[in-house]
């Protein structure tokens, strides 16, 4: 069994792991693995193919190499491996958007203001560009097209939990509050044929929707409403938020609940989608994206009883927490 590496090795990997996520997200911008797709190539050749620097380019993918993305071959030819099949751009689980959108201006000097979110408690992202994620990805149809695809990607690996964890097929109509383009409302809609659809988001991302929808064969079964969930949302038996909450701190999580709950039927159902903050020293995925929110939306990741704090703040009374793989459904019910 490998030993554990001590503390001054491991803390030295994880001081410079800033360098790692910008070689992947590099080569990720570059397509380099879709050139690979096809066999080996020369990093000359990968050069030619990126109109990049072929010395500097080699340089970035030895490095990569040896962390088992791609490997090196004789001559300067790399290869794909496991690690960057997962970078390519249409495969099953691919990382692809998550790797551009992590280097991306924005996101990235967020990060390097890290500490003005510690000294302030306001988002990195906010402050370096002077408003808000949504509204600079409103103002910027490249970024937010970037996002979309990261959004999708995510939920494309964590759709088939939530689809079994929950039984769907008890509601008529199911609305995903801020769905994106609709791929978790749509494997829903597919795994349950009765059930009729909702999607409702901001309308520059609902317009993204349709090619979803109609590919995954259930754009004749979902509505798609545009709009602002501060203000209004369509009526439903069942809404989802999944990774929404989230974006927000409390007063604004209230907010959005308030609304969902005015429209809402007595019988209706809440199903909040999150990570759920573990106890000391423990879960540390849901901890990192709780400083990612910190930087770079300006929210949290919860606890179950900070959720059922602020779903009481909202209108609403918390029924069940069911497991989904790294996530939990949450249920609630009108109080």
């Amino acid at each position: 069994m490998a030993q554990p590496a001590e503390p001054t090795t491991e803390l030295l990997r994880q001081l410079f792991a800033y360098r790692m996520s910008q070689a992947i997200h590099v080569a990720a911008s570059l397509g380099i693995t879709d050139l690979l797709a096809d066999g080996p190539r020369s990093s000359d050749d990968l050069a030619r193919a990126t109109e990049t620097h072929a010395p500097s380019l080699y340089r970035l993918l030895r490095s990569l190499a040896s962390e088992g993305i791609f490997r090196e071959l004789p001559e300067h030819r790399f290869a794909l491996t496991p690690k960057a099949e997962l970078l390519r751009k249409d495969v099953p689980g691919s990382l692809h958007a998550w790797a551009v959108l992590v280097g991306r201006p924005h996101f990235w000097q967020g990060w390097g203001n890290l500490m003005h979110s510690v000294r302030t408690g306001e988002s990195g992202v906010k402050h370096v560009l002077g408003m808000d994620n949504w509204t600079f990805r409103a103002q910027n149809p490249e970024e937010t097209a970037i996002f979309d695809r990261a959004m999708t990607a995510m939920t494309r690996a964590l759709s088939p939990a939530v689809v079994a964890g929950y039984d769907w097929g008890q509601f008529a109509v199911v609305a995903d509050i801020a769905g994106g383009h609709g791929a978790q409302l749509a494997d829903i809609l597919v795994a349950h044929p009765s059930v009729r659809g909702i999607l409702f988001d901001q309308p520059h991302v609902v317009a993204g929707a349709r090619e979803v929808l109609d590919a995954a064969g259930v754009a004749t079964r979902c509505e798609v409403v545009s709009g602002s969930f501060f203000e209004s949302v369509p009526a439903a038996d069942a809404y989802i938020l999944k990774h929404i909450l989230h974006d927000w701190y409390d007063e604004d999580c209230n907010r959005i609940l308030r609304t969902i709950h005015r429209a809402a039927p007595e019988h209706a159902r809440l199903l909040v989608i999150e990570r759920l903050i573990a106890a000391p020293n423990e879960g540390a995925e849901a901890k990192s994206s709780d400083l990612n929110l910190l930087v770079s939306p300006g929210g949290m990741e919860r606890t179950q009883a900070e959720f059922e704090a602020v779903l009481t703040g909202g209108g609403w009374r918390l029924r069940n927490v069911w497991p989904a793989a790294t996530h939990c459904i949450i249920e609630a019910e009108r109080a």
